[in-house]
């Protein structure tokens, strides 16, 4: 049986990646930070040359919302950069036999065309609150196809779109759109609140994959992909914000009212990915948005009582 590492178990997609190699039988092999700390090269070439590794999800990252992007730049751009670069070298040094980096859909420049191609990549400006983030995952897939170009290092590279789930991070100073609203909409229904207040215009669009959905096409790429294009992994639809906001009230059944501050920014107009590539290869999504966040809703409910 494979021996698998999962660099970054304890994140959204690393743990949920973690369960679903539990679910086939398979007891991934896992490293708190306390044990490894990914930005030392030296730490992450011992770990590897202690352990006969056969494949490798790189879901390790240092992520966030735009608040924490757009605030923490210099974290953002080094310790990505540092996490990928050791775990890339030291797998490849090591002799594994696959890798799967994890990227991200604002590696895309910033107004490319909609759905948005890989071929998209490099193409234009990016979006300034997380440019830092990009080019740190741009980095990491050029690393890849530049490893597997000059060693035959057998690394693909998956780029998900705006992702959510059980396990997602609700800390409304660094999270992503859709579990800050949820903590929002609940936050505002337990104390009677009138309103709740969501950054922007509301009318950006995000498309939403459901972190199972992910990693099934993780999975899928693993067993069937071998080639240096990325490939990006997404529903093939979008919502505006304002949209989204007013199905998390429902599921939440917050009874208030929605404001819109206009001061704050927006991000990328839209950002829908173009999922031909994975859908040739014979992948589909199957959670639709309002099932994920019902499911989303009760693990968050289910992590207030624990």
């Amino acid at each position: 049986m494979n021996e698998v590492f999962v660099a970054g178990h304890k994140g959204l997609v690393g743990s949920a990646i973690c369960r679903r190699l539990q679910q086939s039988g398979i007891e991934p092999l896992v490293a708190d930070r306390s044990a490894l700390d990914l930005t030392e090269q030296s730490a992450v070439d011992s770990w590897f040359a202690g352990h006969k590794i056969d494949e490798v999800y790189l879901a390790a990252a240092n992520v966030g919302g735009i608040y924490a992007n757009d605030t923490y730049p210099a974290e953002f751009i080094r310790d990505n950069l540092a996490i990928q670069t050791n775990v890339i070298h030291a797998a490849w040094k090591s002799g594994v036999k696959k890798l799967l980096f994890l990227g991200s859909s604002c590696i895309y420049p910033k107004l490319a065309d909609q759905p948005i191609r890989e071929d998209s990549l490099l193409t234009g400006e990016l979006e300034l609150t997380n440019e830092s983030y990009a080019i740190a995952k741009i980095a990491g897939i050029k690393m890849c196809q530049a490893y597997r170009r000059q060693y035959g290092f057998n690394a693909i590279s998956a780029m998900p779109t705006n992702l959510y789930g059980p396990g997602d991070n609700f800390d409304l100073a660094n999270s992503h759109v859709l579990p800050a609203l949820i903590r929002k909409f609940h936050e505002a229904k337990q104390h009677g609140a009138e309103s709740v207040v969501v950054w922007g215009s509301g009318t950006p669009r995000r498309e939403f994959l459901h972190v199972d959905d992910l990693v099934d096409a993780c999975a899928f790429l693993m067993a069937n992909y071998d080639s240096p294009e990325i490939v990006n992994v997404g529903w093939g639809r979008d919502i505006s914000i304002a949209e989204l906001a007013h199905l998390i009230r429902e599921v939440v059944e917050y009874p208030g009212q929605i404001e819109f501050d206009r001061s704050k920014p927006d991000g990328t107009p839209r950002k829908l990915l173009d999922t031909t590539r994975l859908s040739a290869l014979g992948w589909q999504p199957s959670i639709d948005l309002r099932t994920g966040i019902e499911t989303t809703y009760r693990w968050y409910l289910g992590s207030l009582e624990a």
